[in-house]
């Protein structure tokens, strides 16, 4: 499914880089395993490659989705008639889909929450989070430059 040198999203990891493809030999049966370099905690992971569909990891977007996503930052809609306990569930699940479109949805309307009033500590964090996965995507898209993602976040 995916090759050597690709990079890939990883829910609530953000973008990684798939740098190897190894086999692995247990006692009774032998199992490849993705290896993936995380940029934002430069970290390794290894993920068996009969997980890797399970486990919501796709490939990085393309320039033709940051369209959609400009447009859900200019003109989506915020739900703002729910507590913080329920606003945090719904976006910990859209975060964790691991799509952009719901990913830049979380940080839309966590970014226009903190414009009207201080977010709570839960509420900062997943915003740090959600923000730096969205940004940590777009940084690797083909033809996107840095002003263009400072132009819309």
């Amino acid at each position: 499914m995916f090759q050597i040198g690709d990079n890939i999203f990883y829910p609530m990891h953000g973008v990684g880089l798939i740098e190897a493809i190894e086999e692995k030999e247990f006692p009774d049966q032998k199992q490849q395993y993705y290896v993936i370099k995380m940029s934002i905690s430069n970290m390794q992971v290894m993920i068996p490659a009969n997980k890797i569909l399970s486990s919501n990891i796709r490939p990085v977007t393309d320039l033709l989705a940051l369209k959609q996503i400009i447009h859900i930052f200019q003109h989506g809609e915020s739900e703002e008639l729910l507590t913080w306990k329920q606003r945090y569930k719904i976006n910990s699940d859209k975060l964790k889909t691991g799509e952009i479109q719901e990913g830049a949805e979380v940080v839309r309307d966590l970014m226009r929450m903190k414009k009207e009033k201080a977010l709570n500590a839960s509420e900062k964090v997943m915003l740090d989070n959600a923000y730096g996965f969205l940004i940590s995507e777009l940084e690797v898209i083909k033809g996107i430059t840095e002003t263009q993602i400072k132009s819309f976040c």
